[in-house]
C-alpha cells in the first residue's frame, strides 16, 4: 500500500540562553559553598540543608545545560528521531529531585517543630539574603526561555522555589533574632516544601505524557481525524496516532482508506491531507499509509492499531 511522509520542526535558536544557564550554575555553585562553610562555623543544620538545596539546584543547572547541548546533535543511524527528546527526559529529572527535595524538607521541618534547634540567627538571615539574590538572579536568567522549553520551565521553577525559599529562612532568622520564636523555621520550611510538591506535580505530567508518547495537549484528536475525513476522496480513516516528537513537533500516523474512483488522485489527496494538519494544526510530520476502499481493512480501531470490538463505531462527534 501507498505511503508517505514528512517532517518540519519549530525551530528555536539553539545558542539563545546558553551563557545565562552557565552563569547561573557557577553562581549556584558558590552560593553552595558558602551555606556550607557558613553551617559548618554557625551550627546551623537549617543552613546546611539549604545548601544541599541549592546543591540540587546547581545539578539541575548542568543537566539542563548538557540536555540543550544534546538535543542540538543531528539525528543519525542509533537516534533517527534525532536527540530532541533529551529535554523532555531533563525536565522529568528536575520535577522529581523538586518531589524528593519537597518530601524532605517537609521531614526535616516536622523533626525540628518537634525539637526545635539552637540556630545562629544572624548567620541565617545574611547567607539567607545572598542566597535570596542568587535565587533571584538566576530565576531572572532562565525565565525569558522558560517559555520555550519545557527543560528550562522546570529549571526556572527550580529556581523560584528558592527564592521562596530563602524569603522564608530570612523571615525566620530575623523572629528567631527578635522573639527566639525557633519553631518559626521548621513551620516555615514546612509550607515551602508544601509549594515546592505543588509545583511539582502540576507541571510533572507533561514530561511523562510526551514520553509515553501521549497525544499533544493543546490538540484536539477529534478535530483532527474530522479534518481528514473532509478532505474529497477520503472515505474514512483508522489507526490513528498523535504524539509529539519533541516539545515543538507534533506528529500524525494513520491509515486513510480513499474512495476507489478517487485512486488516480491519490498525490492530490495526500498533499491536501498534510495541508490542511499543517494549516490548521500545525502537524508537520505526517505519516500516511493509504487504502483503497474496495481493498481496506475492516472494522479497525479509529486509535491505537487493533481491531474494533463487536458494536463499536469510529464515530466522532
Amino acid at each position: 500500500m501507498p505511503h508517505d511522509h514528512d517532517h518540519g520542526h519549530t525551530h528555536i535558536d539553539p545558542e539563545s540562553g546558553d551563557k545565562r544557564v552557565a552563569i547561573a550554575i557557577w553562581a549556584n555553585g558558590l552560593l553552595t559553598a558558602a551555606q556550607i562553610i557558613g553551617g559548618i562555623l554557625s551550627g546551623s543544620i537549617a543552613l546546611i540543608a539549604d545548601a544541599l538545596h541549592n546543591f540540587s539546584d546547581m545539578a539541575s543547572l548542568v543537566i539542563a545545560f548538557g540536555a540543550r547541548k544534546i538535543a542540538r546533535r543531528p539525528a543519525d543511524a542509533r537516534m533517527t528521531f534525532g536527540y530532541g527528546r533529551v529535554e523532555i527526559v531533563a525536565a522529568l529529572i528536575n520535577y522529581t529531585s523538586l518531589i524528593l527535595i519537597g518530601l524532605y524538607l517537609i521531614y526535616e521541618g516536622v523533626m525540628r517543630m518537634l525539637d526545635p534547634p539552637q540556630v545562629a540567627g544572624w548567620t541565617v538571615v545574611i547567607l539567607g539574603a545572598v542566597a535570596l539574590v542568587v535565587d533571584t538572579l538566576t530565576a531572572m536568567l532562565t525565565y525569558s526561555m522558560q517559555k520555550g522549553s519545557v527543560n528550562i520551565r522546570a529549571l526556572f521553577l527550580h529556581n523560584l522555589s528558592d527564592a521562596l525559599a530563602s524569603v522564608a529562612v530570612i523571615i525566620g532568622g530575623s523572629l528567631i533574632l527578635l522573639y527566639d520564636m525557633r519553631w518559626v523555621d521548621p513551620a516555615i520550611t514546612i509550607g515551602i516544601a508544601l509549594y515546592i510538591l505543588y509545583l511539582a506535580f502540576t507541571e510533572i505530567g507533561n514530561p511523562i505524557r510526551t514520553l509515553m508518547l501521549g497525544s499533544p495537549p493543546n490538540l484536539d484528536n477529534d478535530a483532527v481525524v474530522a479534518a481528514v475525513r473532509d478532505v474529497e476522496g477520503v472515505v474514512d480513516i483508522h489507526h490513528v496516532h498523535l504524539w509529539q516528537m519533541e516539545e515543538h513537533a507534533s506528529a500524525l500516523d494513520t491509515h486513510v482508506i480513499v474512495e476507489k474512483k478517487a485512486w488516480d488522485r491519490l498525490d492530490k489527496i495526500k498533499s491536501a491531507i498534510k495541508q490542511v494538519i499543517k494549516d490548521r494544526f500545525d502537524i508537520t510530520h505526517s505519516t500516511l499509509e493509504f487504502e483503497r476502499e474496495d481493498q481496506s481493512h475492516r472494522h479497525m480501531e479509529l486509535y491505537g492499531h487493533g481491531r474494533q470490538q463487536e458494536g463499536e463505531t469510529n464515530d466522532v462527534s
